[in-house]
């Protein structure tokens, strides 16, 4: 486990820890030394608590998805750099009265993929796909990640942050489809 902590993750660290620190300084320090603490600055108290509260919130929707937008960007670079050589199919099988090579395809089926894309999961509704016609904004732009196929099937599988994981309601298959044509039409 990497302790280096990202931008958007020092962001949220830093408001987190100002809204603590306020606090714990309302809460323990103040009443100590003026018990009749907020009376006369009850409004400023509520204001600098809504205010933090607002900051805190704000931080974490914004700094969240700036912070998704980014892993995926960068977990889709080395995959890019990486695939210099054309990869050979997974499996192969022999067909036994020719004695031929015939190849499946392991990850899946684009154009199916893009059936799926638009099916029940609307997975448009939150991502920009050009290809499929959506301009969702909730998740991340599909078109300017670009992701991996691998990070697509862990994605649906798995979910991350706002994105809930469809294991439970996509196949395998549904996913390695869904997978291949993102991957393939996205960039």
């Amino acid at each position: 486990m990497s302790l280096a902590l990202t931008g958007y993750e020092i962001g949220l660290f830093s408001v987190a820890v100002v809204f603590m620190i306020f606090a714990l300084v309302a809460a323990l320090v103040v009443p100590r030394r003026r018990p009749e603490f907020p009376s006369k600055y009850l409004g400023w108290f509520i204001a600098a608590c809504i205010v933090l509260f607002v900051s805190q919130m704000t931080a974490v929707l914004l700094l969240a998805e700036l912070g998704e937008e980014e892993e995926v960007a960068h977990e889709a670079e080395p995959a890019e750099s990486t695939e210099t050589t054309p990869t050979e199919p997974a499996s192969t099988e022999t067909a036994p009265t020719t004695g031929a090579t015939e190849t499946t395809e392991a990850q899946g089926n684009p154009v199916t993929g893009k059936e799926v894309f638009l099916g029940a999961p609307a997975c448009g509704s939150c991502h920009t796909l050009s290809d499929a016609g959506t301009s969702g904004t909730i998740g991340p732009n599909l078109d300017a990640a670009s992701p991996a196929f691998e990070l697509v099937v862990d994605r649906v599988t798995n979910g991350q942050g706002v994105m809930p994981s469809f294991a439970d309601s996509l196949s395998e298959q549904q996913i390695q489809d869904l997978a291949a044509y993102v991957s393939t039409v996205s960039g």
